[in-house]
């Protein structure tokens, strides 16, 4: 069988001329670490189907240190933006960026912008702070982001302006889809013009839906946190007549988060997410096959992913938030209210309890593991930065790191698949219907 596997290729600002100050080889086995050339790829899909299959793929160029590279260190300028909402483990990957740059690289500035994109135009008045490694010494104990947020792009030419005035050799912008499409954008200005600044995206998300990363950063603290929010919720449903937890989570187009939430808990009963169609009414309809759970076991856990069930509202227009995603209608207390108004035509008693724990879940601090892939995240971006890649993301899958065009990261978006492996086990674990129909 002769596989077919496209290499995907990323932008290089041009000749490497310069030899890495990092203390690795490029010997095998003498007990240092080694280099990564830029022949090593990494195989995305590893799964094979048939006998006959031709297709594995695409294969990405492995993420790592360069032994060549782009800029001189101690003559190069960075700068680090976080941009979108909160999650797990952004002071994190801002400490570690630093600390890679600033120790092992030598370069001997590195600011912080302020206030996601905003901080790079002028007009603004958020002036950037210079980091230290006083500054970042113990940050990455707190959640946010000391350097501050926001939603919303700026002009690209504006901020491109801004990058050559400063002259930032480097500028890594950690966020969501929406940053990295921003980021895309300045990269596309950058190349307009024939400048040399070197754009790397760095994925972050709790919602997990950034397409070739398998895990993004703060996703899994954000599980822990939902975890014991629906243990919390399974405690007051247990407690009372018929009681019944309900608990809203973030995920806007997928639904990940409530999909693991309900896996780490094996608390919930139901989980609804926006991939999976909801229908209220009927016999196999949502509501009243809530009404048997209660009269059979008396108490439900319900986990509601927030871009859940969209289609059962009246459209209300186009309207989108600063980051340009379209605004969602409240799931959660539109089912609280429907939930109420069908068991009380019943006669069906009830106790329910709505809890919307979204902005705690995305601001707490990242716990041990989130915190080891933002390390990983952070110094694999700046190897990336420093040999002269550009417009490119981290990415991340079977267990390896990778180089990733922004291009085809924000293309789409990930989302739980009805027919793969999580859906399934939500589905054995919860014991509700395959659908709703």
């Amino acid at each position: 069988m002769t596989e077919r596997m496209e290499k995907i290729a990323v932008r290089m600002l041009g000749e490497c001329r310069f030899a890495s100050p990092l203390s690795l080889s490029n010997e095998v086995g003498d007990g240092v670490g080694n280099f990564v050339r830029d022949d090593t790829w990494v195989r995305y899909q590893i799964e094979v189907r048939g006998e006959g299959s031709t297709s594995g793929g695409p294969l990405f160029e492995k993420a790592g240190p360069r032994e060549r590279l782009f800029f001189s260190p101690t003559q190069t300028k960075a700068a680090i933006v976080t941009c979108g909402g909160l999650c797990p483990g952004l002071n994190n990957v801002i400490r570690s960026a630093f600390l890679e740059l600033h120790y092992n690289y030598g370069v001997p500035q590195v600011l912080g912008l302020r206030y996601g994109y905003r901080g790079l135009n002028p007009v603004r008045g958020h002036s950037p702070i210079r980091l230290t490694p006083e500054m970042v010494e113990r940050v990455d104990k707190q959640g946010g982001t000391f350097l501050g947020t926001s939603r919303g792009a700026e002009e690209a030419a504006v901020m491109v302006d801004y990058l050559q005035r400063e002259r930032i050799d480097v500028l890594f912008c950690v966020g969501g889809d929406g940053t990295l499409r921003g980021a895309h954008h300045i990269q596309e200005e950058i190349q307009r013009r024939g400048g040399e600044i070197a754009v790397v995206g760095i994925p972050k998300t709790i919602d997990n839906d950034i397409q070739y990363c398998w895990r993004t950063f703060g996703y899994g603290t954000s599980l822990e946190t939902a975890r014991e929010i629906l243990q919390y919720a399974h405690n007051e449903a247990k407690s009372a007549l018929n009681g019944i937890g309900l608990v809203k989570v973030m995920g806007r187009d997928a639904g990940f988060i409530a999909a693991g939430a309900a896996l780490a808990s094996q608390e919930a009963n139901f989980t609804l997410i926006p991939e999976v169609p909801l229908v209220l009414d009927g016999e196999k309809g949502f509501l009243h096959v809530l009404e048997r759970r209660l009269v059979a076991r008396g108490h439900a856990v319900i986990v509601v992913a927030e871009g859940a069930g969209q289609d059962l509202f009246e459209v209300a227009g186009d309207e989108r938030d600063a980051s340009g995603n379209p605004r969602h209608h409240d799931i959660g207390t539109y089912l609280k209210a429907r939930i109420s108004e069908h068991l009380r035509a019943r006669h069906v008693p009830f106790d329910l309890k709505y809890i919307d724990p979204s902005y705690i879940i995305r601001s707490v601090p990242a716990n041990s593991e989130d915190s080891i892939l933002c390390d990983q995240f952070a110094r694999r971006a700046v190897h990336a930065a420093m040999s002269g890649r550009t417009d490119v993301s981290v990415g991340f899958a079977n267990g390896a790191f990778f180089h990733v065009p922004l291009a085809m990261v924000t293309s789409g978006k990930k989302q739980v698949n009805p027919e793969g492996e999580m859906w399934l086990s939500v589905l054995a674990a919860t014991g509700q219907p395959r659908s709703w129909r």
